[in-house]
């Protein structure tokens, strides 16, 4: 007998715990299909694929940002030192134009200013274009003089005073011209 008794009182425990559960599903008048901890996984998974996705992108996006911070903070610099050289160059230009008889000077003059421009390109400093005859562009040129003069055009630079640099689409001085008409 006791062991049919052990049987019936594990059945009879497993009824009465059926039958609680759909007395409290009764009660709050929900019944919980046999299929929602799928659901439940498949949400929770959803969510946290969700939040990775962002994650990485919010990543990418920070590793991009701060490559774009490291090169702009490298033109400012090369900006910076650039601007301490432009004295000499400008002097150097100088020293080309003025007239001498003094040959091997202004050859080792006219050397000086070759290393110093090929040192700039070496940077991607590039000369901003402003010789006469071409056209005026204020954002590269600042116009210091106006002069009326029929045989050119109008906004064309008619002398150039002080060569302007840039570095990719940075100026670091414009070129400081006399402008036409």
């Amino acid at each position: 007998m006791s062991k049919k008794k052990q049987p019936e009182t594990a059945e009879t425990e497993q009824a009465a715990a059926e039958q609680a559960a759909e007395t409290a599903a009764e009660q709050t008048g929900t019944e919980q299909p046999a299929a929602q901890p799928a659901e439940d996984w498949k949400a929770k998974f959803d969510e946290l694929n969700d939040r990775y996705l962002r994650m990485a992108a919010e990543y990418d996006n920070f590793r991009k940002r701060s490559q774009r911070e490291r090169e702009q903070s490298y033109n400012d610099a090369v900006s910076h030192a650039v601007k301490a050289l432009l004295p000499t160059y400008d002097n150097l230009e100088r020293a080309i134009k003025a007239e001498t008889a003094d040959m091997e000077y202004k050859k080792g003059v006219e050397m000086t200013m070759t290393q110093l421009v090929e040192s700039l390109k070496g940077l991607n400093v590039t000369i901003i274009e402003a010789s006469a005859g071409t056209g005026f562009d204020p954002n590269f040129h600042n116009a210091v003089m106006h002069v009326e003069d029929d045989s050119l055009g109008e906004n064309v630079i008619a002398e150039v005073f002080q060569q302007g640099f840039q570095i990719g689409d940075k100026v670091i001085r414009h070129a400081m011209v006399k402008v036409a008409n």
